[in-house]
């Protein structure tokens, strides 16, 4: 076994790597960019190297500075994790070269698998099967046209070069071909280099199924069962599970089967991933082969037992494979999916910034968690924007996604917007849970996954979040006087009480840009709360520990989770999350006065966005006026009644002070 080894990579499949180097017995070496110094992979690993500037063409692209590095430490080895110079065959070669080993196949295997025509042609020849098409080097567009009204449609048109849904086009009559080849060749020029395709049928409704292959430098080779990829948007898989909800014995036998064959077209060894596009019928076809280990390789792992980094690093050192096919086991359900900072209502923008908090759950035998990244850490803007990944393992397939309903449940991040709503709307959605789902189908129904923007506040979900803030506030005020020099005054106590009347306070909180107040009176989980234009709910035996709440509303027993940060509560039920700004209320209840109704006031501090209205405007009641931005989020501000502006206040750019006033209205 190698004594030390160098992991060219950053993030988490670093951590995952060193993580079985160390159990193993094996020293590491970290490298690491400017933007990575403080890094989690960087913090695990025995040493580390800086190989450049932020940028990946400055670092973690640079094979020669890694291999420096690699040679610098006395390693006798490097582990390419995924993506970057994982799949690359003159890196590989070069560290061959360099009296090194690649943790990983050898060049030549990559090189046939490089070109999807020419691996669409090598796997025919190898009997794999492939979907009908055309693969050429002509690449005129009459011939092109041609072949494509032979194949018929619908039918694709992919880059022969690279990966990643670019280059590639749903072609469904003939008149689109060519403006849709052209569109193709663009695009694959300008991300791959060259511009040269293939054609083949498009498969109507299809899943994405993967075996995950291993050969050795003996001649070995077997498969370690599939994973199914088929929740994917814009050809990014977005849950991955083993075994398949979709395959029979059967066809998991033929699956198999032609994986372990298309290793052995190419003499693979080391741990790769053979891809298939399978037709509702069962009908399958050879999509292409990864020549590394894959991001979603831990579901493998879950349902086997077994530990792919350390097969990799075996095989690297020229031991056989350790198990026969037949003995390879498949125990459980396992699934996974990628909490990421990224923007699902704003088409998945990628986010950067802090990590001003991250809560993943706790690790067992049954939930495992992939993160590079730690509370504090900051998500850069120079790579993927991956938090964690969050894999579940179970006895059936029923009880995974519950638990990983339950996992998601105890996420949170703060800093960075995140995916953790969009994936728990993901995980409950019928078509995952039926395991009806395509490769197709969240681009055609995204708007199932994300949250209906016009839908209300629940009435049951502001109550529980009045209450849940009012507990929290009684729990602060006991805390502090406890650390007072006089912990049994009556005035350290936050129940609202005065002389001479009972006692009375209001909780506000902002939903969707909406502010929504509600009045209390009680104490200590018992009160009488009521929203505007609602009638008194009476709340009974309420308790909120460990992040739970439960309690009696109007005699109903009700349970939320709730996640409390300064200016946030997050609550989650049944339904999932639902996220609610705090804000602290600044002056005395007087909803009905002569100056509320005359102005327009910030509720809270923060920074004019918008202003709609200017001096002498006719305005009519829940008119928006201004919009301000706190708490990273806009709030419209309205007019409260029918009128003529009598002067504004404020001007856009301007920051402001809780309750001061921005627009006014004529008496």
């Amino acid at each position: 076994m190698f004594k030390k080894v160098l992991v060219a990579n950053r993030g988490e499949i670093a951590c995952r790597v060193i993580r079985t180097c160390r159990r193993l017995g094996i020293a590491t070496v970290a490298v690491f960019s400017e933007a990575d110094r403080d890094a989690q992979h960087v913090r695990l690993a025995d040493e580390g190297h800086a190989i450049g500037g932020p940028r990946p063409q400055e670092s973690y692209l640079r094979g020669e500075a890694i291999i420096a590095a690699a040679l610098a430490s006395g390693a006798q080895a490097i582990h390419p994790g995924y993506g970057f110079l994982s799949e690359n065959a003159d890196f590989a070669d070069a560290v061959e070269a360099a009296g090194l080993v690649f943790i990983g196949p050898k060049a030549a295997s990559m090189r046939r698998m490089g070109s999807k025509a020419g691996a669409k042609e090598l796997m025919a020849a190898a009997g794999v099967p492939v979907v009908p098409g055309y693969t050429g080097e002509d690449q005129s567009p009459a011939l092109l046209q041609r072949e494509a009204d032979r194949i018929g449609y619908p039918l694709m048109i992919k880059a022969a070069h690279g990966g990643g849904g670019k280059g590639m086009r749903i072609v469904r009559a003939a008149e689109e071909f060519a403006a849709a080849l052209e569109s193709c060749q663009r695009e694959a020029a300008n991300a791959f280099g060259k511009d040269r395709v293939l054609l083949e049928r498009y498969i109507q409704s299809p899943r994405h199924i993967e075996i995950q292959v291993f050969g050795d430098a003996h001649g070995g080779a077997i498969h370690l069962n599939e994973r199914e990829c088929s929740a994917q948007r814009r050809y990014q898989k977005v849950l991955e599970e083993s075994p398949s909800p979709f395959l029979t014995p059967e066809l998991r036998a033929a699956m198999g089967a032609a994986a372990v064959q298309a290793a052995r077209a190419i003499d693979y060894a080391n741990a790769g991933t053979v891809e298939f596009i399978v037709a509702p019928s069962g009908e399958f076809y050879f999509m292409e082969i990864n020549t590394r280990l894959q991001v979603e390789h831990p579901v493998t792992e879950m349902t086997t037992g077994l530990d792919l980094v350390e097969w990799q690093l075996r095989i690297a050192t020229g031991e056989p494979l350790p198990l026969a096919q037949e003995v390879v086991p498949q125990v459980g359900h396992a699934i996974e999916v990628r909490l990421y900072a990224e923007d699902p209502a704003a088409g998945f923008l990628p986010g950067s910034g802090k990590l001003e908090r991250l809560r993943l759950p706790t690790a067992n035998d049954r939930v495992r968690i992939d993160s590079g990244v730690v509370e504090g850490d900051t998500v850069s803007i120079f790579y993927d924007p991956m938090i964690a990944k969050l894999i579940v393992h179970d006895a059936t397939r029923e009880m995974a996604l519950a638990r990983m309903r339950e996992a998601l449940a105890q996420c949170a991040v703060a800093g960075p917007k995140s995916n953790i709503a969009f994936l728990e709307r993901l995980v409950r959605h019928p078509a995952i849970v039926g395991a009806s789902i395509d490769t197709g189908y969240l681009d055609r129904h995204l708007g199932e996954f994300l949250p209906d923007a016009d839908a209300p506040l629940p009435r049951e979900a502001l109550l529980a979040a009045a209450t849940a803030r009012l507990l929290l506030q009684e729990r602060e005020a006991r805390e502090s006087a406890v650390r007072s020099g006089d912990p049994g005054s009556p005035w350290a106590v936050a129940d609202g009480w005065r002389l001479g009347h009972g006692g009375k306070r209001r909780v506000a909180f902002i939903h969707r840009g909406e502010r929504h107040v509600v009045t209390a009176h009680g104490s200590a989980g018992d009160y009488v709360l009521q929203a505007v234009d609602g009638a008194p709910v009476t709340v009974s035996g309420a308790r909120l520990a460990e992040g739970v709440l439960g309690g009696r509303f109007d005699g109903q027993a009700l349970r939320m989770g709730v996640d409390a940060t300064p200016g946030n509560l997050v609550l989650h039920g049944a339904a999932g999350r639902l996220p609610l700004a705090v804000v602290e209320v600044y002056r005395r209840d007087s909803d009905t006065s002569a100056a509320q109704d005359d102005q327009v006031r910030a509720p809270m501090p923060g920074r004019v966005v918008v202003v709609r209205a200017a001096k002498g405007d006719n305005v009519v009641a829940g008119q928006e006026l201004l919009v301000i931005e706190a708490m990273k989020m806009e709030l419209a501000l309205k007019a409260p009644r029918d009128g003529v502006v009598a002067s504004v206040d404020a001007a856009a750019g301007d920051f402001v002070e809780a309750d001061t006033v921005l627009v006014s209205l004529e008496r």
